[in-house]
């Protein structure tokens, strides 16, 4: 007697072919980002290994020293310990900034499931490397060196393709939720990566960095034999990324600029979807990405959140070990919550940039908030593991949120900018910029935090908050222009003139407050109130007539 087909199998089979293949595109790249911040972290848990507190272990049992580091592993045994951790780090992640920028033009030009999953297999070997070191008994500074400033060259094949790969699938109407749920590989790859090193860290560290390079490797492979880059390729249709030109508004403003600018398909959408692979588009230049309205704004705000996220990422373990005083792998357990608030972070500004159209305000309201939570989390936040747990779950959201944001939706929204015409290819190379831009602020993160933690927790916390607020303020111009989309949606649904906002009509409507508080002038007064809208002023109906004929300022409805 033969068994029916799986229920698995005939949901498969019941679904759409695209829906299909975008659902195997966004877990395989999941599970691809996933396994390099899984390779990643590690270095963050073993540091408390490399330089434990010796003396809680009483004497060298091999020659009865009672020094304070006898336990430690050379070189990371002297008194600038702290210094060689903030070398190892940033041998990785200048090296990533650098490579970053390189890496989307070849991203480009490349087959992106042969620069992926190599990239993934060489980020496995180098990962690898470097817990080799323990079982080689090596205790030299410059191996170390060379093998974070290799992987962290090899790793910057990860994220231009991964968010190149989605944004082929994936159009803009549902962009941010989806890739906010989608970034959390991030979190998850953080936190699988701090409980696999923490399983050796106290016994054998070389461990908690061999399993690791195994996996990505493993994962690499896969994606060799299972990725699709385009729709085209299966013979499915490709994604509408942005509003045609002859569905915009009417009145000149197109709904990229306000809350209808999350939808993502019109209504329009051609029926004969394209099936063949067109023609291959040319690969953007460097500049001409540079040039793209809001790469430059967002790629500066980057570098001062990714410096804040980054910055936790390699040291919010060793805080908790020095001001909470728990042991290493507790810290490292602990520092997991801090990414579950990315999760949460990274959906939760996905969803809420998708409903109102502005990613921009979205990022800069979250950094504003962060702000004082981290001031908080440093002064109360280990004053018992509730609050502790609590706060790391709130600033892991407030933190990691615009980031992930930036890094996913506000990244496949430029790279698929309608102003580019479609007649270019700039996925990977405007997301190379954006995160190569921030890569530089993750490299300064852990420097300063390593040349400031040695006056005391509480500066490296101070430069954390200024580190946010100078992101919040880089993004002023585009908050400037998403709160005026807002404002013109505004007036037209509730049937205001439109045309030119005049002085008199926005005094008393509720734009005015927002686009005086940020200094901005309204367009000249109509001179006449069209005759389709009415509406009664002092003594008299205005109807078709002149704004001078108003005695005081009114609002003109449909």
């Amino acid at each position: 007697m033969r068994a029916a087909l799986a229920p698995g199998v005939r949901l498969l089979r019941a679904l759409p072919r695209d829906s299909r293949y975008r659902g195997l595109t966004l877990v395989l790249t999941f599970l691809c980002y996933t396994s390099y911040h899984l390779s990643r972290k590690p270095i963050s848990i073993v540091k408390s290994q490399l330089h434990p507190n010796c003396s809680a272990l009483g004497t060298n049992p091999h020659n009865g020293s009672n020094s304070t580091t006898w336990c430690s592993w050379a070189p990371f045994d002297q008194d600038n310990y702290k210094e060689l951790f903030g070398a190892l780090d940033n041998a990785f992640l200048v090296a990533y900034a650098i490579g970053m920028f390189i890496s989307g033009i070849f991203g480009e030009r490349l087959p992106l499931r042969y620069y992926l999953s190599g990239g993934m297999v060489l980020s496995g070997l180098f990962t690898a490397l470097f817990g080799l070191g323990y079982f080689w008994d090596i205790h030299v500074l410059w191996y170390f060196i060379i093998v974070q400033v290799c992987n962290g060259l090899v790793q910057t094949t990860g994220w231009p393709s991964v968010v190149a790969c989605v944004g082929n699938w994936f159009g803009k109407g549902k962009r941010g939720l989806i890739m906010g749920i989608w970034n959390s590989h991030t979190s998850v790859g953080n936190i699988l990566g701090s409980l696999i090193a923490g399983v050796w860290v106290s016994s054998e560290w070389g461990l908690s960095f061999i399993v690791p390079g195994i996996i990505i490797a493993a994962v690499g492979i896969a994606c060799f034999f299972f990725l699709v880059e385009h729709p085209e390729d299966v013979g499915c249709s490709p994604p509408l990324h942005h509003v045609m030109s002859d569905e915009k508004d009417p009145e000149g403003v197109t709904s990229d600029d306000g809350p209808l600018g999350a939808s993502g398909h019109s209504s329009a959408e051609s029926s004969e979807s394209p099936k063949e692979p067109p023609e291959e588009p040319e690969a953007i230049s460097f500049l001409g990405a540079l040039r793209i309205p809001g790469v430059v704004e967002f790629s500066l705000c980057l570098l001062f959140a990714k410096l804040v996220s980054y910055t936790f990422l390699y040291w919010l373990p060793l805080y908790i070990v020095n001001v909470a005083h728990f042991g290493a792998k507790e810290a490292g357990d602990l520092s997991t919550l801090f990414d579950v608030g990315g999760i949460l972070g990274g959906i939760f500004a996905g969803l809420i940039s998708d409903y109102s159209g502005g990613r921009a305000t979205t990022c800069c309201v979250m950094l504003v908030v962060a702000a004082p939570m981290l001031f908080l989390y440093n002064r109360i936040g280990q004053t018992g593991i509730g609050t502790s747990v609590a706060m790391l779950i709130v600033c892991g959201a407030l933190v990691n949120g615009p980031y992930a944001l930036i890094t996913t939706a506000v990244s496949a929204d430029l790279g698929t900018h309608e102003s580019l015409k479609g007649n270019a290819k700039a996925l990977s190379t405007v997301t190379a910029i954006i995160d190569g831009t921030g890569s530089v602020g993750a490299a300064l993160g852990p420097l300063l935090a390593g040349l400031i933690s040695p006056t005391g927790w509480n500066n490296v916390f101070y430069m954390l908050i200024a580190a946010d607020g100078l992101a919040c303020l880089l993004l002023a111009r585009v908050v400037v222009k998403e709160v005026r989309g807002w404002c013109g949606y505004m007036a037209r649904k509730r049937g205001y003139v439109r045309q030119g906002l005049a002085p008199a009509l926005l005094r008393t409507d509720v734009c005015y407050p927002l686009l005086s508080l940020l200094h901005l002038h309204a367009g000249a007064v109509p001179q006449t109130i069209p005759r389709a809208m009415s509406h009664s002023c002092g003594d008299k109906d205005i109807v078709g007539a002149s704004w001078g004929n108003c005695s005081r300022p009114c609002l003109t409805r449909r």
